[in-house]
């Protein structure tokens, strides 16, 4: 394991899921499953959203996408709130899903309206100041 990759990949994933997230897993990782938190949190956190080539909004908005064409609700949630913690706005966040919904089909967007409209009212109330 690459350590500056990895506390890289730490350290963006606590800036856009979350500390109390990114922690719950961690503490939650087991001998079966700890290579996996640290392969995704080196190679996908570190290295991928780790390139700024793409800002963080933008790679918020592309996963939105992706993740509503695989149907993957679970990660969708989590990555909506991530969305509105890295500067989408829930005005982009629904542009995405409608045009999801032309490109992945109305039924997978309609499942993920739901999604993230749970994503959004928890993000929310989690903000209120």
């Amino acid at each position: 394991m690459d350590k500056a990759l990895f506390d890289k990949g730490f350290s963006n994933r606590k800036a856009v899921l979350g500390a109390a997230h990114v922690e719950k897993s961690w503490a939650a990782a087991d001998a079966f499953n700890k290579p996996m938190q640290e392969l995704v949190t080196e190679y996908c956190w570190g290295a991928i959203w780790g390139d700024e080539t793409l800002p963080f909004k933008t790679r918020s908005i592309v996963n939105l996408a992706m993740l509503t064409a695989m149907n993957q609700h679970h990660e969708l949630g989590v990555h909506v709130k991530g969305a509105l913690t890295n500067g989408v706005s829930k005005e982009e966040v629904r542009a995405v899903l409608m045009q999801a919904a032309i490109y992945c089909g109305v039924p997978s967007a309609l499942a993920a309206f739901r999604v993230a409209s749970e994503a959004i009212k928890a993000w929310e109330s989690e903000h209120q100041n």
